[in-house]
């Protein structure tokens, strides 16, 4: 009751706003992806796929309703951060997974597996339990205050630590190890994307400040994170379709998932002191709601192709089969196995 009612007092404003915005995020995001790929069905029937080179699907109204989603989901998302600490909304993210899985099963006949539906019970739980323990958002009145904030030595030394380390995992580890090691492009893409969240809360504040009459336009500030943002994403999307092109999806999206997730609220955590404003018992049931998240991610993701103990064994016997008849080399699991085909 004590953590209800701190919940209805501490999120009475800018933290109930920035739930809903990413709660809104994962149910479009994660309905976009079925509705896609109902459209990518329904045109790859009358035309040639997209998997084999094909563009039928750009006259599909079907794919185009989920794109829209995708995009509507993106910016629900982008504004979350505007009214909500990173803490909060970063970890959410996990729920359009179970959206998607729900809705696979329903609409897609995908079947979902015991441990599957345990895995999205793991996600609410640890959700909720970040829910109602999160620091309040950090009340700022000009985007200069954020400024201050990243130019702080704390903050200042973790993105020093972060440009060295993407530096040399881009000069040094990607050309030797990128093609077989999937934490080198992981490893950028999360790196990268721990500032870019922390830039886009920054450019969502601004343009909340200025949306309620208080222009930030005028500040170089804005200008300046607006630039951080752009250069991050453009980088954090490039490695990460190196990663998915390179690695097999199912092995990219929970890792991704983790290590984006774990490096965005350590940064928040040093930029805007989210746990600065709670007390002991507080951050330790947000970092076990995380876990929690973490653990329903890899148990969807690992049973996501798994029916029953019968079929799932039939299954990975005639893949086995198939795969020695095929001269797929086992030697690395993680890769793209079409990759290794000798053409």
């Amino acid at each position: 009751m004590a953590a209800v009612r701190r919940w209805s007092e501490g999120m009475a404003s800018d933290n109930v706003k920035g739930l809903v915005l990413a709660l809104s995020s994962s149910l479009f995001i994660g309905a976009s992806f079925i509705v896609k790929k109902k459209g990518l069905k329904k045109a790859g029937a009358s035309g040639i796929r997209a998997g084999s080179g094909g563009y039928s699907y750009l006259l599909e109204p079907l794919w185009w309703v989920g794109m829209i989603a995708m995009v509507v989901g993106e910016v629900a998302n982008f504004a979350a951060y505007a009214f909500a600490p990173a803490i909060l909304v970063t970890p959410l993210g996990a729920l359009s997974i179970i959206i998607s899985a729900a809705l696979a099963h329903i609409i897609l006949r995908e079947k979902l597996h015991t441990f599957g539906i345990l895995g999205c019970v793991l996600c609410v739980v640890g959700s909720t339990a970040i829910v109602l323990h999160a620091p309040p958002e950090r009340q700022i009145e000009s985007v200069t205050e954020v400024w201050d904030l990243a130019t702080e030595p704390g903050f200042l030394f973790y993105a020093l630590l972060v440009l060295t380390a993407v530096f040399i995992l881009i000069f040094h580890f990607v050309p030797q190890y990128g093609q077989s090691h999937i934490m080198v492009y992981i490893g950028v893409c999360s790196l990268v994307g721990s500032i870019s969240v922390m830039s886009v809360k920054a450019l969502g504040i601004a343009l909340k400040l200025t949306f309620s009459g208080m222009n930030q336009l005028v500040y170089p500030q804005t200008w300046a994170f607006t630039l951080v943002v752009v250069t991050c994403v453009v980088t954090q999307m490039n490695y990460l379709n190196k990663a998915l092109d390179t690695f097999n999806t199912a092995v990219v999206s929970p890792i991704y998932y983790v290590m984006f997730t774990t490096l965005t609220i350590l940064a928040s955590v040093i930029m805007f002191k989210d746990w600065d404003r709670q007390n002991p018992t507080q951050i330790i049931t947000e970092m076990c709601g995380f876990v929690t998240i973490l653990s329903g991610t890899f148990l969807l993701h690992k049973t996501k192709d798994m029916v029953d103990g019968t079929s799932l064994t039939s299954m990975s016997m005639r893949q086995l089969k198939h795969e020695e008849e095929d001269g797929f080399d086992e030697s690395i699991p993680l890769k793209r196995q079409d990759s290794l085909r000798i053409p």
